[in-house]
């Protein structure tokens, strides 16, 4: 193993050999049954004699801390207790600071914690992601000469990957582009990302739906822009309500998160009209539409633009797997150079493997099989959850008509915010994961509410999760 001594400046060798040694045995960073270097190794590493090291380690074993055996090595003794991790050092607690927005931005614990009745937001179901396929491509992919014949890959991605997603999106949503003009990047957020790198700077204006998902308001402030809501009714965005300064306008007309709706195609050829006024970009936020239950599919409003100002952004970790953090955007031909730097300075590309694999994916049809059988498993929740809503949890919610995605959204009908928020803590009590309304908007007030997630979720759970929702709104501590 590997360990650094300082030596630097010290008068006693062997002592300090021991102290560090000792110290780091006491403190746990070297644990139990660990190895230490060999005598010869660490004495040539620091520049002493062995006989040094020797000692050392002579006094460690004489103490108890560590033991020998001839033709082994030396090892961390097995019965050493680690002492509690000590308080932070002043150069460990940092005499630097951050920005001050950065102080009131939460940070979210991520999703690792399991949940008895999961419904929350934005998880596909990793249990029936297509792992047997997905190795078997991994492999092949290992195969290939191109995994180690390039040191580093282009900034916009793995070519047959941007090839293989322009022919996806061409057929199944309409949005025909060349690959040329597709930057493959790590999930939504970094395309959001990029692209404010490129077109915001700071104390400009942008515009978001209102409610909207957090993160993209809390990036765009991070570029220093003024975020400014706008209100959404049924039809989505109202467009009339945009501010006139607006540099770019965030939205998910497919379906609208978190409420759910759809924007009609009035409002949409609207905010095209308003953006090409005012000289304005918009960014189409297609997060999940590949699941739609009923109805025809919604034309995209990059499909609807003769313009070129709508940037759109997919994703693949709302259809595959969160963790494999694989997004996409789609700019027009004036952005894309300024889009690739901006990539290039981020992170310099996404990982080359998982973007091979995933090409492999898409361009042998695993992709479109998977996500028609998802298709059929997430209408069923759905279902099932939209007939609670509207039936058994009618006297107490309101449900927003949804038929594309991963979640609906309903409304309080007689419940405060801070109502909701103590029926989501009785929900959490009883084993079932509620995302609130309130807390994805920046409304004052905010709309009291639940959004439900499906993705996640087994459908043969979700008829007992719902149970013990109505349970936690009818005010039961614990469901029967």
């Amino acid at each position: 193993m590997e360990f650094h001594v300082s030596l630097v400046g010290r008068k006693s060798l062997t002592r300090e050999i021991y102290r560090q040694l000792r110290g780091a045995i006491l403190e746990g960073r070297l644990r139990p049954r660990d190895p230490l270097p060999p005598t010869r190794e660490l004495a040539e590493r620091l520049g002493v004699a062995r006989n040094t090291v020797t000692l050392a380690y002579d006094r460690l074993a004489g103490e108890g801390f560590v033991t020998s055996r001839v033709g082994a090595g030396t090892f961390v003794s097995s019965h050493i207790a680690v002492a509690p991790a000590p308080s932070r050092t002043k150069r460990e607690e940092g005499a630097l600071r951050p920005r001050t927005m950065w102080d009131a931005l939460p940070l979210p614990p991520a999703f690792e914690r399991t949940a008895e009745y999961d419904f929350r937001v934005g998880l596909p179901d990793s249990t029936l992601f297509p792992h047997k396929a997905w190795r078997r491509l991994t492999a092949r992919a290992l195969r290939a000469d191109s995994v180690t014949r390039v040191v580093y890959g282009h900034a916009a991605g793995h070519l047959p990957l941007r090839a293989a997603i322009a022919r996806h999106i061409a057929v199944s949503r309409g949005v025909v582009t060349a690959a040329d003009n597709i930057t493959v990047t790590n999930g939504t957020q970094q395309a959001l990302d990029i692209v404010a790198r490129v077109l915001v700077a700071p104390r400009e204006t942008v515009a978001i739906e209102e409610p909207c998902y957090p993160l993209p308001r809390q990036l765009f402030e991070s570029h220093g822009a003024r975020v400014v809501g706008v209100p959404v009714d049924s039809e989505g965005l109202v467009v009339d309500a945009l501010p006139r300064r607006a540099r770019l306008v965030y939205v998910t007309p497919s379906h609208q998160y978190p409420l759910g709706v759809a924007m009609s195609l009035p409002r949409r050829l609207a905010l095209l009209a308003w953006a090409e006024r005012h000289g304005v970009a918009i960014v189409e936020d297609d997060y999940d539409s590949e699941f739609r239950f009923h109805d025809r599919p919604i034309e995209p409003l990059h499909l609807l633009d003769t313009a070129g100002r709508v940037i759109y952004v997919g994703t693949f970790s709302k259809t595959l797997l969160p963790t494999l953090r694989l997004g996409f955007v789609v700019t027009p031909a004036s952005l894309t150079t300024a889009v690739q730097k901006a990539k290039h300075l981020a992170d310099w590309h996404t990982a080359q493997l998982p973007q091979m694999v995933l090409a492999q994916f898409l361009d042998e049809g695993g992709f479109a099989r998977h996500i028609r059988k998802m298709r059929s498993i997430y209408r069923v929740r759905h279902d099932m959850i939209t007939h609670a809503l509207t039936h058994e949890l009618a006297n107490h919610l309101d449900l927003i008509p949804s038929t594309v995605g991963l979640h609906v959204a309903a409304l309080a009908r007689k419940r405060s915010v801070e109502a909701m928020s103590a029926v989501a803590r009785r929900a959490a009590a009883a084993g079932v994961e509620i995302q609130e309304l309130a807390r994805v908007s920046i409304a004052t007030p905010p709309r009291a509410g639940l959004v439900i997630g499906y993705g996640a979720i087994p459908t043969s759970r979700v008829a007992e999760g719902l149970r013990r929702l109505r349970a936690c709104l009818e005010g039961q501590n614990r469901p029967s």
